[in-house]
């Protein structure tokens, strides 16, 4: 088996747990102390089924998240460029056998209409999605994240191009790099190696430990923003939770950084959906496994997408989520296809998507509960990215930069994109910020940055 992933030894942590009260709250105040949490710890809050100690684990999660990334919520949009795919993977839409599924790859025109109909709604921040296809190698990825990077509707911009993508091999990765990319994600889906051979039938998917190892080579070939994931009801979801804390310590033992993301994409409704449901996960343990995560693993972004309901995610959101995507439509050629805006069709999807808000929807719900919407991209703008964002966010000194940055980002969505009542939404919760801010030189830097946005200057950040 894989050095850094033992199943026998996830198991082992499993089902020898027998957390008493004291041992779970001991727990839960060493992660509230901002330390990363063994998994030995992780599955004792997993075991712990006290209806009063679940309830403690959300709301330290809860109080974590307030004290390390502040009231922001990241904002970005899915956008697929293409559902070509040689894999047969019985969860997924795109599978190669699916003859329902209508095959697209956006030309030049088709990828420009996208991202102008996202820009011109106010997205900063996406996220290009493609099916593992030998057409989509990297010199294809590279020359798509171009075209988006140089898109201008009006005022808008994308500033950031993450990646969800197949495995390359580091030659790829690093053509990958130097189209200047983000975040590049790949998902392990199980880390249960019996579970991965049932549910991935053909293609070179197949391959656990080509998968498994993908980020290790991104990592090899300079790309040190990586983000994991795992699709929640395949298997045990507890085993899978720990598969993931597993493969973050794997990333900080040998390169010195966590992954930037973790994502926990449940199974949803897709075309020729077929698999065992036994392990489907629920509501009530899917809020819990979310809160469990955050404490497990303190400084990492935990990504929350539309495939859950605009209920799950309000309630999901409190207890340690940092990013959400918002206005989404994964139809290929979805966002600039006014007809389908309301409606979905399950043949141009990968799954179904069930919250179906436009951005500003989501916006004026979250400022509604003081969060901060943010379409920051600082971080990236002055280097601080893998083992140098780890050295800001670690000792907690990141909220400083992102919860004023988010103001920035959100004042530039009310001065270009939000209709007036929002707008007034926002700039009440700017001063409400403000206010909370000590009277220093930083506080007055940020007054004079939001200022230079009323008067028409774009893309100003500290």
């Amino acid at each position: 088996m894989k050095p850094f992933l033992d199943p026998d030894e996830i198991r082992g942590f499993i089902n020898n747990a027998r957390p008493s009260k004291e041992r779970v709250r001991e727990i839960i105040a060493k992660s509230l102390d901002k330390q990363r949490l063994t998994l030995e710890e992780t599955a004792s809050l997993i075991q712990a089924s006290d209806p009063e100690l679940i309830e403690e684990i959300k709301q330290g999660a809860k109080i974590l998240k307030d004290t390390i990334y502040g009231q922001r919520i990241v904002l970005f949009a899915p956008l697929y460029v293409g559902n070509l795919c040689i894999n047969t993977c019985a969860y997924c839409g795109f599978k190669s056998t699916n003859k329902a599924i209508r095959r697209v790859t956006l030309t030049k025109d088709d990828l420009v209409a996208q991202v102008k109909a996202l820009e011109d709604a106010g997205q900063k921040r996406l996220i290009l999605v493609y099916g593992e296809h030998p057409k989509y190698d990297a010199k294809f990825i590279a020359e798509t994240v171009g075209i988006v990077y140089s898109v201008r509707s009006g005022p808008g911009e994308i500033r950031r191009v993450n990646i969800n993508a197949a495995p390359m091999d580091i030659d790829g990765f690093r053509i990958v790099k130097d189209a200047k990319i983000g975040t590049y994600q790949i998902f392990q889906e199980t880390y249960h190696e019996e579970t991965y051979a049932k549910v991935h039938l053909q293609g070179i998917k197949r391959n656990f430990e080509w998968r498994l190892t993908a980020l290790d080579r991104a990592q090899e070939a300079g790309i040190d923003d990586v983000g994991i994931g795992a699709l929640f009801g395949l298997y045990d979801w507890r085993f899978d939770l720990l598969g993931l804390l597993r493969h973050a310590n794997h990333f900080e033992a040998v390169y010195n950084v966590g992954p930037h993301t973790i994502s926990f994409p449940r199974i949803q409704y897709a075309s020729q959906l077929n698999i065992d449901k036994s392990h489907l996960v629920s509501d009530a343990d899917f809020t819990r496994l979310v809160a469990i995560l955050r404490l497990a693993v303190p400084y990492t972004g935990l990504i929350l997408t539309a495939r859950e309901t605009a209920a799950i995610r309000d309630e999901i959101m409190q207890f340690g989520v940092s990013q959400i995507d918002g206005g989404t439509n994964i139809e290929m050629g979805g966002y600039a296809n006014k007809e389908h805006a309301e409606t979905q069709d399950i043949d141009l999807e990968q799954f179904q998507i069930n919250d179906n808000r436009s951005l500003n929807e989501i916006i004026d719900e979250l400022l509604q509960h003081d969060y901060i919407p943010s379409f920051c991209t600082s971080c990236y703008r002055k280097g601080r990215t893998g083992e140098h964002f780890m050295e800001f966010s670690v000792p907690g000194f990141i909220k400083r930069y992102c919860q004023p940055n988010a103001l920035l980002t959100l004042a530039e969505y009310l001065e270009d994109y939000a209709p007036e009542d929002t707008r007034e939404k926002g700039y009440i919760l700017i001063r409400k910020k403000l206010n909370e801010i000590g009277q220093d030189s930083f506080r007055q830097d940020l007054i004079k940055k939001l200022e230079q946005i009323k008067e028409g200057k774009r893309d100003v950040y500290l």
